[in-house]
């Protein structure tokens, strides 16, 4: 296990590099099990969660081939396949459910434990399982809370989402990609992750429309071809990067930006007071936090509304800005955890249910501080890189799911952080 060391208030400068997004590749590795020929994966990011994914479906039988040299992965379907990953590996992350659709709809039955993941509040499968159902698969749990999913060949169908969830839309786009006849997907999410999942679909032989809308449909196809295919940049990196600019008071250049995809949190920086250059039809960005910054308030929702993955970071700027700020989160109701953590610090917050109330403070003190899941590490890594003396991030590992060598990426733009190990 890892810790970060972080010595703070130093100025940043220079250039960092955003490496594509978590969020996309992980369902379009779950994607590529339903290609009938090997599926390249250019520019991934290695992350420890891409590294579980691939494990789970290795153990499955598929042939996965990973070059860290080239950010590359290759998937192939094996010549023996099991239906029933091993439950360990799934356990340790969340996104593992995504392979439930498209082993369902390419190979009739499929069985899987309750996924794990970060510990952000209640994350319930239904609209997966009750999406699944709709299509004609026959679903049953076992006392162990274990998921049994038959189907001799899904149907096409008209399916209404309660909530625009991001995994189940996904989940639901790969089983119905081979379903018999046209899936339309409504109150589906938005996100651009969705757009990139129907975006590589489609690159395989797949027939989806309406991706990054509400209404997404889905003619359903015979097979998937092979192909080698990028995801998008990570706009939650990105966003990150652009907060440690502005809690820094400094100027840096981030290169892997789709400024219309980090709109949401770009506006809401803006109406703080950061400035914003961009270069290169979006895709660069000068970030430029140098002003004195002003609280704002921020409300949690999904895309195309502030993004919840970026609500901790947020929060950290807002406890050193000029003034009283509120925070709602609308998404996870656990997404608070970082708050006494920021308190030790020297952060004045007050949370009650879903709504912090945050009063901005002349200076953060450096302290010990614990990663309690990915986007709070996150978020005390930058209040540290902004306190005053030294601060230790212990449970580094959760950062490390979502962030490619976060520590080399921030010493390359001046931060002194070191990682050690314990």
């Amino acid at each position: 296990m890892d810790n970060l060391i972080i010595n703070g208030q130093r100025k940043l400068k220079g250039e960092v590099n955003i490496s594509a997004a978590k969020n996309s590749v992980l369902p379009i590795i779950a994607a590529s099990l339903l290609a009938t020929e090997e599926v390249t994966i250019i520019n991934a990011p290695m992350l420890d969660d891409v590294f579980t994914l691939c494990n789970v479906i290795e153990e499955l039988g598929f042939n996965i081939s990973i070059n860290k040299l080239c950010n590359t992965i290759k998937i192939k379907e094996g010549s023996s396949l099991k239906i029933c990953p091993n439950e360990d590996l799934v356990r340790k992350m969340r996104a593992s459910f995504l392979i439930m659709g498209p082993m369902l709809s390419k190979y009739g039955e499929f069985r899987l434990t309750r996924p794990g993941g970060c510990n952000i509040g209640n994350r319930p499968i239904d609209l997966h399982l009750k999406g699944l159902k709709t299509l004609g698969a026959e679903i049953t749990i076992d006392k162990n809370g274990g998921i049994i999913a038959k189907a001799k060949r899904l149907i096409g169908e008209r399916i209404y989402l309660d909530f625009p969830s991001v995994g189940a839309t996904e989940n639901l786009m790969m089983a119905a990609v081979l379903a018999k006849g046209t899936t339309i997907i409504e109150n589906a999410a938005q996100e651009p992750e969705i757009v990139d999942l129907g975006n590589f679909l489609n690159a395989l032989g797949g027939k989806v429309y309406g991706q990054g809308t509400r209404k997404i449909t889905i003619d359903g196809v015979e097979s998937l071809k092979g192909g080698k295919y990028s995801p998008i940049y990570d706009r939650i990196e990105a966003g990150t990067f652009m907060i440690a600019a502005a809690i820094t008071g400094s100027t840096i250049r981030i290169n892997g930006v789709n400024e219309d995809y980090c709109r949401p949190l770009i506006e809401k920086l803006k109406e703080c007071g950061v400035e914003f250059v961009f270069l290169n039809n979006g895709y660069s960005a000068i970030v430029n936090g140098k002003s004195r910054l002003r609280a704002v308030d921020i409300k949690t929702m999904p895309y195309p509304g502030f993004p919840t993955d970026m609500q901790s970071q947020m929060m950290s700027l807002l406890c050193l800005v000029n003034g009283s700020s509120i925070i709602t989160e609308t998404v996870f109701e656990n997404r608070f955890m970082n708050v006494d953590e920021l308190i030790r610090m020297g952060a004045h917050i007050k949370v009650v249910g879903r709504t912090a109330f945050v009063e901005g403070v002349d200076k953060l003190l450096g302290c010990k501080v614990q990663a309690t899941d990915l986007r709070a590490g996150a978020a005390l890594v930058l209040a540290s890189l902004a306190a005053e003396g030294t601060s230790i991030v212990t449970d580094v590992f959760h950062i490390d799911r979502g962030y490619v060598n976060i520590e080399n990426k921030l010493k390359g733009i001046g931060a002194d952080i070191r990682r050690i190990a314990v």
